[in-house]
């Protein structure tokens, strides 16, 4: 647990990357990893995790990112994606995985099913698939921040950006996805100001209740 708080205590939103450090392959494996393992509703994952690593591709988006250098600048930027519409192939894809990993039968597993895609068709009755689809992936990214402050690496979450303009570069618009959240990870330069600063936050007893 100490080291948990260490970590989150150490962690701070980077303005500053150091594009001379790069993160190394057994490290990043683990950072892969955990966005593989993160948790999201029904089990459904509506994400793919885009990883950008080439610089020059990197270049070409921070001007769509109200030119914050943490883009260009980091080590790896994460590209967290939706899909506008949820298809029920990705749901029956999912039932698929889970009875490759499992075992059981699609039979057996009809009851969920007909769950799923009723919260699914609500949803989309409503238009409300995307967000949904949206408010996943900070699950992924909380834990991606976490999995990094363990791992000593810097990282910056962002949502100053314009995801039409991602679109368009990254060719998401042909998968029928869009960018959801941004999140560069590397290490902070040691010119970054804000490294040092004490953490703002309110007080335990004004943000938690016990009841």
């Amino acid at each position: 647990m100490s080291d948990i708080l260490s970590a989150l205590n150490w962690r701070y939103a980077c303005k500053v990357f150091d594009p001379a450090k790069k993160i190394p392959a057994e490290t990043w494996a683990q950072l892969e990893a955990s966005l593989v393992l993160t948790p999201s509703s029904f089990g459904l994952q509506p994400w793919k995790f885009i990883i950008i690593q080439d610089r020059e591709l990197r270049e070409k988006l921070v001007p769509h990112a109200w030119n914050q250098r943490q883009i260009a600048d980091c080590s790896r930027l994460v590209v967290m994606t939706v899909p506008k519409v949820l298809s029920i192939e990705h749901v029956d894809a999912n039932i698929a995985r889970m009875i490759e990993v499992r075992g059981g039968s699609a039979d057996g597993l009809l009851s969920f099913r007909k769950m799923v895609l009723g919260f699914r068709d609500g949803l989309e009755a409503k238009g409300g698939l995307e967000q949904w689809a949206k408010l996943q992936t900070y699950i992924a990214l909380g834990q991606f921040m976490l999995a990094a402050s363990l791992l000593g690496l810097d990282t910056c979450p962002m949502e100053g950006f314009v995801p039409a303009r991602f679109d368009e570069i990254l060719e998401l618009e042909k998968e029928g996805r869009t960018a959801a959240v941004l999140c560069p990870v590397g290490y902070r330069s040691a010119d970054d100001r804000y490294a040092g600063l004490p953490k703002v936050r309110f007080e335990a007893k004004d943000v938690i209740e016990h009841r």
